[in-house]
């Protein structure tokens, strides 16, 4: 029933203020949810996406207030209790206590994956409908969709761990679920979302980081820590030509649609590492508010 047939029946009965507050209470609310990658973020407003970034995004809601960001330990698989269990404890009261019935959720790397478990195994938990429902889109920063080389290199001990630590938390679950014969398999049999499987139940947009910048006299190499981007290079040795530094642009443009790769649309014409893809960096912010 639209707001407009509720107006009408209502407004021979109800005063304009109690009509106006029921309306708005059918309409329902929008809401913004943060969804990190992996590892184990209690706190991922401050470790993860930055106060800065957050507040940047959440100026596009009509109530600042309704946002939620998710703090899980995202080391572990996708559907553990600690991951996908995470996530519905946290979004479903943030849903249900707000009346949102328009959610964007912003994710980045293989928080991805963790969205993408919840949405295609819907009779896994039975809060996962209800937040499916609620969700309008989901904005896949940088999705390890495919899986990551990367993954494949530091469970067989080729990589150097003190370049990914930050990235991948070393031989975690998390890591191994997203080498890239695993994730051929995961998406074969039980994700949605990829080629030749059903589609997800609501749009899952990916956008793709296709370059790691590090000259020291651009000072674009700096945003979101410059030794951090330094190490996405080195790891670029294990990846494609066209990738962030820690995900293939294949893999990342694996699953759902495609949204934009990073130089259309950021300032500059700028890439952004996979560092940069969850920081202000080069207009991303406001890409993602003006999208809410």
């Amino acid at each position: 029933m639209t707001n407009k047939m509720i107006k009408n029946m209502m407004r021979p009965l109800l005063g304009a203020a109690l009509l106006s507050v029921l309306t708005a209470a059918a309409a329902g609310n929008t809401g913004l949810a943060f969804v990190h990658g992996t590892g184990h973020h209690p706190d991922a407003a401050k470790e993860y996406w930055t106060q800065a970034m957050i507040d940047s995004v959440r100026q596009g809601l009509p109530n600042r207030n309704l946002v939620i960001v998710i703090n899980c330990d995202f080391s572990q698989y996708m559907w553990a209790a600690g991951a996908s269990g995470c996530l519905a404890d946290q979004l479903y009261p943030f849903i249900v206590n707000n009346n949102i019935t328009d959610l964007v959720v912003e994710s980045h790397s293989n928080g991805g994956n963790v969205v993408r478990w919840l949405m295609s195994n819907p009779t896994r938990d039975s809060r996962y409908p209800a937040i499916i429902k609620a969700i309008r889109w989901v904005n896949a920063i940088a999705p390890s969709s495919l899986g990551t080389p990367l993954a494949d290199a530091t469970i067989s001990g080729n990589v150097f761990e003190s370049s990914l630590g930050w990235l991948l938390g070393y031989k975690s679950d998390a890591v191994r679920q997203q080498q890239v014969s695993w994730m051929a398999s995961y998406n074969a049999n039980w994700l949605y979302g990829t080629a030749g499987r059903p589609a997800l139940p609501k749009p899952f947009y990916s956008v793709v980081g296709t370059d790691v910048d590090t000259s020291p006299l651009d000072g674009d190499s700096y945003c979101g820590g410059y030794g951090l981007n330094v190490g996405l290079e080195v790891t670029q040795a294990w990846l494609n030509s066209c990738s962030d530094g820690f995900i293939n642009c294949s893999s990342a443009a694996g699953a759902g649609s495609n949204w934009f790769y990073d130089k259309a649309r950021t300032i500059g014409g700028e890439p952004l590492s996979h560092n940069q893809s969850r920081r202000q960096c080069f207009g991303l912010d406001t890409i993602l508010r003006n999208d809410l």
